[in-house]
């Protein structure tokens, strides 16, 4: 199958989140603001987990989304980076 032109991908954005349970609370949080439609725009993805932070890829189009999503739900979550590359966030980010 052909690979497709970079105009056509998806672009991503990583974040860098950090509070307790965040694998489930994400998703939860996303549901709960968003509804299925918003998490589905997101194209939510677990990158690495370290003690209690995660990188998360998100679609571009839904990071204002995700991120008023993390504010608003109970528990307390943090974006405290967000990036374009994986790299750029790492090297900052520690």
């Amino acid at each position: 199958m052909k690979s497709l032109k970079p105009s056509m991908r998806e672009n991503k954005r990583y974040l860098l989140v950090k509070g307790e349970n965040l694998r489930e609370n994400i998703r939860k949080a996303i549901l709960e603001f968003g509804g299925m439609q918003g998490m589905a725009k997101a194209c939510l993805n677990f990158i690495e987990a370290k003690n209690n932070s995660v990188i998360v890829s998100v679609n571009r189009d839904a990071v204002n989304l995700v991120r008023a999503s993390l504010v608003v739900f109970s528990e307390k979550m943090e974006v405290t980076r967000v990036s374009g590359t994986i790299k750029g966030l790492r090297g900052k980010g520690k």
